[in-house]
């Protein structure tokens, strides 16, 4: 492995972060509050040592499969380490592993908290914490493939470590140029939302910090009640809205802009992940206003069944309302949903629609070839054959991601929680959701857990959003003595 090169590369990345810390400044300077020496000694202590880093020379610029996996693990972790750093010295989180705990949850857009009283952080961190959603949500390294040429390095090894998704293609032939455009989709849904939320009252700062949690498809509110602190029913139409066109695959709004209307309405993923969100709404909606109390108005309960779906299955996290109240049958979808995720391409975590729809069809071609044995059956999607290393790939991601779930299950049981709050807890961790159930429902968090709960669920937040393989490679070096 080209060290040289990783360390290189993680210096201009750290750069980079050091800078985009530089919005949360203005903020709390703006509220004239004390957070903004925090955010300055931050920005410091990371563009120097970013700035070190960036000045190793290395002879061989060329990034293989390993250099690229190295900077996505390393490079998270790192944005993670440096990016807790005005949680620390404001003394917001003055504990570190629950500041990091809190940033990774960030930038892994899982929005799962420990904080206990949200509103009474200053300003300046409460725009961070979210905004580290809307870096992580498209990825800081996606974004960094689009600069890497500048200084000399190829960038599609690091894109394809850190897209989300079984197989990410590049949009157009250069990566670069890829990325460029999923960051000019990303931005301008961010906007159009940011606008929308501040005509329906919200002011501009809400609005903004709301909207990152959206679009980064992360949870993290400024207040303690999530978005159900916010009596509106346009607010929350607008942001179940915003949460599935942000769970739905990026390319295909650049499908759109290019006229390919058809194609995108084709789209297999895109048909299974409205069906599900449809028959999930439709089926809580229905059980929360005959099954429970709490409804006298079927109107409400589809508002809320549909909002705390889009937030589930796009993993955001919002609530709404306490859904730990709920029926146990909806309590089931939900927990379902937290496994399903948003679709590849998107900011959404979890498993995603694209592996359950080709989980689907491999299941019918086995069904079919019980009858005829000796058939060719290619499993196709959107008229295009699915290789079969592909298929291969799914169906050990499917495995991998079990085994990494019953293995959280075990270690996380060991501190005696009830088993709904347990199996939750790691499922929303793994698959970057945020609330879960029982103890870690949507109106309590995680800052009861131990310190070494809180380093495991980092861990999980981390393997979810890398899509397992690339922390499982990168901890497999005799795969690498063979790389092309």
């Amino acid at each position: 492995m080209s060290y040289k090169i990783v360390v290189r590369v993680l210096g201009f990345l750290l750069i980079l972060e050091g800078l985009l810390m530089i919005p949360s400044l203005l903020v709390s300077v703006f509220y004239g509050q004390k957070d903004s020496i925090a955010f300055l000694i931050s920005i410091g202590l990371t563009v120097l040592v970013g700035f070190i880093m960036s000045r190793v020379k290395e002879s061989d610029k060329k990034l293989r499969t390993k250099e690229g996996l190295a900077i996505v693990s390393a490079g998270w972790v790192l944005a993670s380490f440096f990016g807790c750093l005005p949680f620390v010295i404001s003394g917001s989180i003055p504990s570190f592993i629950d500041a990091f705990f809190e940033t990774i949850s960030g930038l892994t857009t899982t929005g799962s908290t420990l904080v206990r009283d949200i509103e009474i952080l200053p300003k300046g961190i409460l725009f961070w914490r979210s905004f580290t959603h809307w870096i992580g949500g498209m990825g800081i390294l996606v974004f960094a493939v689009a600069i890497l040429p500048i200084i000399g390095v190829g960038g599609f090894q690091i894109f394809k470590a850190e897209s989300p998704g079984p197989s990410p293609d590049k949009i157009v032939p250069r990566v670069k140029d890829t990325a460029r455009i999923l960051y000019i989709t990303y931005i301008s849904i961010t906007v159009l939302q940011i606008v929308l939320l501040v005509a329906g009252g919200m002011s501009l700062y809400e609005s903004a910090v709301h909207t990152f949690g959206t679009v980064g498809t992360g949870g993290f509110s400024t207040r303690n009640a999530s978005v159900g602190a916010f009596k509106s029913t346009y607010i929350h139409i607008v942001i179940t809205v915003f949460m599935v066109l942000s769970g739905a695959n990026f390319s295909l709004y650049y499908g759109l802009y290019r006229g390919k209307w058809r194609d995108v309405i084709r789209n297999g993923e895109l048909k299974l992940y409205l069906g599900i969100i449809l028959a999930s709404g439709l089926f809580i909606g229905l059980n929360i206003f005959y099954g429970s109390d709490a409804y006298k108005n079927i109107g409400t309960a589809f508002r809320d069944s549909f909002f705390q779906v889009g937030s589930i299955i796009t993993t955001t996290g919002y609530a709404t309302v306490d859904f730990d109240l709920w029926p146990v049958f909806s309590k089931m979808i939900l927990l379902f949903l937290m496994f399903v995720g948003g679709c590849a391409g998107s900011t959404a975590g979890s498993i995603k629609n694209i592996r359950f729809l080709v989980l689907g069809k491999v299941i019918k071609r086995q069904v079919a070839r019980t009858f005829h044995p000796n058939a060719y059956i290619p499993i196709k999607v959107d008229g295009k054959v699915v290789s079969e290393d592909v298929v291969s790939g799914i169906s050990g991601f499917l495995m991998l991601y079990i085994i990494m779930f019953v293995f959280g299950v075990l270690l996380i049981s060991l501190e005696g929680h009830d088993i709904g709050s347990t199996i939750s807890s790691v499922a929303t961790t793994l698959g970057n959701v945020g609330p879960g159930l029982g103890f870690v429902g949507p109106t309590r968090n995680f800052a009861d857990f131990s310190p070494y709960s809180k380093l495991l669920f980092s861990f999980l937040m981390l393997m979810g959003r890398l899509e397992l393989f690339t922390i499982i490679g990168l901890i497999a070096p005799r795969a690498w003595k063979n790389e092309r």
